[in-house]
Parts: structure tokens; sequence; C-alpha cells
């Protein structure tokens, strides 16, 4: 339970103090988004947490370059600012899909020159820029990076510290290459953030907020740990789920039940 971290959006609506105190009661870490950090002010978000000892492991998120080039990285660069403010260690990013008159050839293209610019970014403010691979229903409207591998590809120009990947088991437990691709990952050092989620069936409409709690699914989290932790990892995991009924109930209720059940699937 060590490294178990709550990804605020596993309570969506929860009031981020309220989040905030509840890690600090349990030792846990926690995964900040940026439209609350927001809300609360950057300042105060980061006083939050220091004055409670708790440990942000990673602020969510960045990316969409498919969207207007300028404005994105510049948003982009925000963000970044954003994560050194808070001492989050790493700032995951969603490439974002094909944009209108686009392909997922030129998507790609159009991620490779943001990270061109933004990684030295990130690199002079100690941020480590975490790239997503998302499931594939994914890749026309939010992410057309799929696969680890194809992540790891991406950040391969750039030192570790400066571009790494996400182990999301909800977004690559499909993948037949994926163990081969978590212990690529561990032996250049890239694994920046690593999150649970379960998948279950069927997906609700819009699929977005289909990420099942741990153990109602088919995901094999014990060997995830221990393909994870063979690299050489030992940082925190993230139990990060977009459920439309677990945000439907009190914050509080969802945080315990989500430790529990993380505890549940590694006994």
């Amino acid at each position: 339970m060590e490294r178990f971290s709550f990804n605020h959006a596993t309570a969506k609506f929860w009031d981020q103090r309220e989040a905030v105190e509840a890690c600090a009661r349990t030792g846990s870490g926690i995964g900040l988004w940026r439209e609350p950090v927001q809300e609360m002010g950057l300042e105060a978000s980061a006083k939050l947490v220091k004055d409670a000892g708790v440990e942000v492991t990673s602020l969510c998120r960045a990316g969409f370059f498919t969207d207007p080039k300028r404005e994105a990285i510049d948003d982009n660069k925000r963000a970044i600012d954003e994560a050194a403010a808070l001492g989050a260690p790493t700032l995951v990013l969603v490439s974002g899909g094909i944009p209108e008159g686009g392909t997922i050839d030129s998507a790609r293209e159009g991620v490779k020159e943001a990270l061109a610019e933004l990684a030295p970014y990130a690199g002079e403010r100690g941020v480590t820029l975490s790239i997503e691979p998302l499931h594939p229903m994914f890749a026309s409207d939010r992410c057309v990076v799929t696969t680890i591998n194809e992540a790891l590809d991406l950040a391969a120009p750039y030192p570790a510290a400066q571009v790494g990947v996400v182990v999301d088991t909800y977004h690559i437990w499909w993948d037949p290459q994926v163990w081969q691709g978590i212990a690529r990952a561990g032996h250049e050092g890239r694994i920046a953030s690593f999150q649970f989620a379960d998948w279950v069936t069927p997906l609700p409409a819009g699929v977005l907020t289909g990420r099942g709690q741990l153990g109602d699914g088919c995901v094999d989290f014990k060997r995830y740990l221990a393909e994870v932790d063979a690299t050489g990892f030992a940082g925190p995991i993230e139990v990060e789920l977009f459920n439309d009924a677990l945000w439907a109930r009190p914050g509080a209720e969802v945080f315990q039940e989500t430790r529990t059940a993380f505890e549940r699937v590694l006994s």
C-alpha cells in the first residue's frame, strides 16, 4: 500500500482539498489534474500538497498537439510550469487525435514536432514528459499513439529525464507486445508513470467512462506489477478510473473502496 496513489480523476467531482487530506491521512500519493488545480489556484494548490506532506505523483494532462499548433505548444509549456510548481515529477501527455483534413500519419508527425520543442523546455524545469499510449479505439479523436513501443520510439531522441512513457493497464492490456514493451521501457529508464484501471465490458456509450474498478474486469494486475517491478521501477502506482457510477458517489467512499480494491488485486 505504500506505493498506492489516488488519481483525482477517480473521484472527479470530489473537492481537491478533501482528496489531498484523505491522501495525507493514509500516506497515499495523489495524481492531480490541471482543471481543479487552476480552480483552486496554482500557488494555493502547491501550498496545499506541500503543507499536507502529500507526494504529487503526476499532473494530468497536456498534449493534444493536433489542436491549433501554436496554441497547443503554449498550453503545454504552461502545463510544464504548473507541474514544476506542484512538485510533480511527470506531466502526462495525451497526443491528440486526427485533425480535420489530416491523416493518422500526419498527426503522428505533429507529435514528433511538438516533442522537439517541448522536451528541452521540460528538462530545464525538472519535469519528465510522459507519453501515454491510449487504446486504439481512441486513435481518431484522442490519441494517435496506441502502444508502448510506439511511445518509446517517439521518446527515443531525448534523454529519459526529459521524455518517458506511461504504463496504463487499461490502455495496453490487449497488446500482444506489451511485455516486451514494458521490458524495453525499463531497460531505457523511461517508465515515468504506472497506472491501474480495469477493463470491463460492455463499454458505455461514448466509451470514455468505461474504466472498471480494480478486480471487476480482465486485467492481470499481479503480472503487470511483476513485469514492471522486474525492470527495476519501484515508483508509485496510480489508480485512475473514469467511471460515471463512481463519479456519482461521495469521493471519500470511492477513495476507500479504491484503496481496498488495490490491496485485494495485489494480495
